[in-house]
């Protein structure tokens, strides 16, 4: 290993770990009604599983922790997964096989425009999966992200990474309740906007962060999509603009946003330079089909801020909207080579 894989952050992603089958479409299909799919692919998916992509892809040192369905050889959805996860350097020994389950999976329709739909199959019993030794799990690293899907299976994990004074950045990507304990365990809690609308019942944005303030001392802060990251700084709501993109895919770019976010803070920036970072990370993501296999390179991030602040006249933030790539962007090509997919059609 190189002195400066040596030097980077070890971070432990925990959560949920998924088979995404993709189908792309012109739009969507209506109720009782069909479409052809134009496209179609297979890539591993899941929050905890797309951030470990992402964190690797931008240098990290990558761990995934998470229940799966087993035994190897018998749950082939895990398999693929896992084969995928090895292919991108993720540490995934802290992945627990349940036997006689099958991994989560995803049928997931992609339109035109690269929004998306998605239904997911988990069998429950593999929710109620705790961690065999989560001292173990955190040995050694500088941070944890961890999403909300399995709670009884993150929650210790980040119990015993708060007594070691490690930052934990929470996903809250599953509505659940005001005083979530998970919120209080956090160091940092990054939302998405459907998350923390149906968990505080409050359509703004802003007063829904101000309602969970009440409950933790956590750093808070939420994502919207093209439009504006909202976030909280010593009590007062504050405003950060996402970066200038067309928009082809948007599968996991919260994902690579969070990955992004735990990667900077780890490597000492704010909050702020963290979600600047994250918000190039999944902006870059965003124009490449191919949902977690699209996130991008340490160096095609740093191209891109360069970019992106040249054009702003130094300014790293753009507006908060999707419109026609820049000259730069629009070369950068918006398909994978084909042996990034676990199968492509």
């Amino acid at each position: 290993m190189s002195s400066s894989a040596e030097r980077a952050p070890r971070i432990l992603c925990a959560g949920i770990i998924v088979l995404d089958e993709v189908f792309r479409v012109d739009e969507f299909p209506q109720p009782d009604g069909k479409v052809q799919a134009r496209e179609f692919f297979v890539v591993n998916g899941g929050c905890a599983a797309n951030a470990a992509v992402a964190i690797a892809r931008l240098g990290g040192r990558a761990s995934l922790a998470g229940p799966m369905g087993g035994p190897a050889g018998e749950d082939e959805n895990g398999d693929r997964v896992l084969k995928a996860l090895a292919r991108e350097e993720v540490d995934c020994s802290a992945c627990q096989r349940i036997d006689g389950l099958a991994t989560a999976l995803s049928a997931i329709f992609m339109n035109a425009r690269g929004d998306r739909t998605i239904v997911t199959y988990r069998d429950e019993r593999i929710a109620t999966a705790a961690p065999h030794d989560p001292e173990r799990a955190v040995s050694g690293v500088d941070a944890v992200l961890a999403d909300n899907r399995y709670p009884e299976f993150v929650r210790p994990i980040c119990e015993v990474a708060r007594q070691h004074n490690l930052p934990v950045v929470l996903d809250g990507d599953r509505p659940t309740l005001e005083d979530d304990p998970l919120f209080r365990i956090a160091s940092h809690v990054v939302f998405s906007w459907e998350c923390l609308r149906e968990t505080t019942g409050v359509a703004d944005l802003g007063e829904g962060l101000l309602r969970i303030a009440d409950k933790t001392d956590a750093f808070l802060a939420v994502s919207n999509g093209p439009d504006d990251i909202v976030y909280l700084d010593r009590g007062k709501l504050h405003r950060l603009p996402v970066f200038n993109i067309t928009a082809v895919d948007t599968l996991g770019a919260g994902d690579a946003f969070h990955g992004g976010f735990v990667m900077a803070l780890a490597e000492g920036r704010s909050e702020v330079e963290a979600m600047r970072f994250g918000a190039a990370v999944a902006g870059i993501k965003c124009t490449r089909i191919g949902g977690s296999a699209g996130a991008p390179t340490r160096a095609e991030v740093e191209a891109f801020v360069a970019d992106k602040a040249g054009a702003a006249g130094g300014s790293i933030s753009g507006s908060g909207n999707r419109s026609p790539a820049s000259p730069q962007q629009a070369k950068r090509p918006s398909t994978l080579p084909e042996n990034i997919f676990l199968s492509k059609k």
